[in-house]
């Protein structure tokens, strides 16, 4: 879906409003308004658009916990987009092996680095994840990687790629905000990040 919709539909009802203005003959301004009228009538869903980023920029790769099948790992419909279990327990790991590696749990909600370990958000619009949240806290968040989109509050943290996501436009960002907001609230309260040993 293109973000540029709302434009075409202005652009339209103008072109149609100055052709019917400059045309006398009522049986040309007719058949106008009716070639035109896919164009004026199509408008801009901003959760189908949200739907259509979220989906195709990874969202679901770590925000929503996963179930493995006999046809592989496929994200959890029942826990969609609601960040990491809060009743999962990581597994142990030799701290020296792992150097200068990331590891991520087996669904992919954690991951350990030099930043040490953290939680996968949850995005769902329970007052767990995002309920309470405003659209301009949304877009401070993603736009500056602070955490719950206030001034003053620690940077997200890795691999949350924010630095990717700050450059979509703040229509697509509302858009995707609309669409999260649109979700089944799941209440899951994702765990404090764990900060480096010695830290």
């Amino acid at each position: 879906m293109s973000q540029r919709k709302p434009n075409v539909v202005i652009f339209g009802l103008a072109l149609c409003i100055s052709i019917i203005a400059c045309n006398s003959n009522k049986e040309d301004n007719a058949s106008i308004v009716e070639s035109l009228e896919p164009l004026v009538t199509e408008t801009f869903n901003p959760v189908e658009r949200g739907e259509y980023l979220v989906s195709t920029n990874g969202c679901h790769d770590c925000h929503s916990p996963k179930i493995f099948t006999e046809e592989g790992v496929k994200v959890d419909p029942d826990r969609e987009l609601s960040g990491h279990p809060s009743n999962e327990k990581l597994p142990p790991y030799d701290e020296e092996t792992a150097r200068g590696y990331v590891l991520f749990s087996a669904g992919l909600t954690s991951a350990t680095g030099p930043w040490g370990t953290s939680f996968a958000a949850n995005l769902t619009p329970d007052e767990t994840g995002l309920g309470n949240w405003t659209e301009e806290q949304f877009l401070t968040c993603i736009k500056k990687g602070l955490l719950k989109g206030m001034e003053g509050s620690r940077p997200l943290l890795p691999p949350m790629p924010w630095e990717h996501y700050k450059n979509f436009t703040d229509e697509d960002l509302k858009s995707i905000f609309a669409y999260l907001q649109s979700r089944k609230p799941v209440s899951n309260i994702v765990p404090d990040p764990i900060p480096p040993k010695g830290k």
